[in-house]
């Protein structure tokens, strides 16, 4: 449980892509009552559509490739630090955080995950389930840990795969419930 008193809890928001689950957690931080704040979007591609998205709407945000992930890492805790960001959102970043990096922001750092997890960890999540005859797929939103996509299950959204279902179709229908999950799940571990 992660504690804001009066003030709203400062979220920073890592993305490689279009942004959509920024976009989601973005107008969740502006409903009436929420207590979100997105103080800056750290992306690992300046040509991440999502920037697009952080410009419109005067998020602060900053490119790092990573190439160098050491000193990278330590630019990004940086700004972290001097912004106050309490929790971190990936939200489609595909860069793995190291170790260090995750047990600085232990307990803090939370990923939106296309599959129902423990199942399907990692890249081509819906070709796997659906190549495995699964009946469900669906979306996770779980804590960060050096493990990759092995972290505590905060929320879950099952999701069922039709029998003419491909990659594509089943992205597009599971994507639609990580936009509405994703914003839950921050609000669980804010109450």
């Amino acid at each position: 449980m992660i504690k804001s008193f009066g003030n709203k809890t400062k979220v920073a928001v890592f993305i490689s892509g279009r942004g959509s689950n920024l976009k989601s957690l973005f107008y969740f931080s502006k409903e009436k009552n929420s207590r979100v704040q997105i103080c800056v979007v750290i992306s690992n591609k300046k040509n991440a559509k999502g920037l697009n998205f952080a410009k419109k709407y005067n998020i602060k945000f900053k490119i790092y490739t990573f190439k160098n992930r050491f000193k990278d890492e330590l630019k990004v805790l940086q700004i972290l630090k001097k912004k106050n960001i309490k929790i971190i959102c990936l939200a489609g970043f595909m860069k793995i955080l190291s170790k260090e990096f995750i047990k600085k922001f232990k307990g803090k750092i939370i990923n939106i995950h296309p599959s129902l997890l423990p199942k399907y960890k990692g890249l081509d999540t819906h070709n796997r389930a659906i190549n495995n005859k699964e009946k469900y797929s669906g979306c996770t939103v779980h804590y960060v840990t050096p493990k990759l996509d092995s972290g505590k299950i905060i929320l879950q959204k099952k999701v069922k795969i039709f029998k003419n279902d491909s990659a594509k179709s089943l992205q597009k229908r599971i994507l639609n419930h990580e936009h509405k999950i994703y914003p839950k799940a921050l609000k669980m571990i804010l109450n």
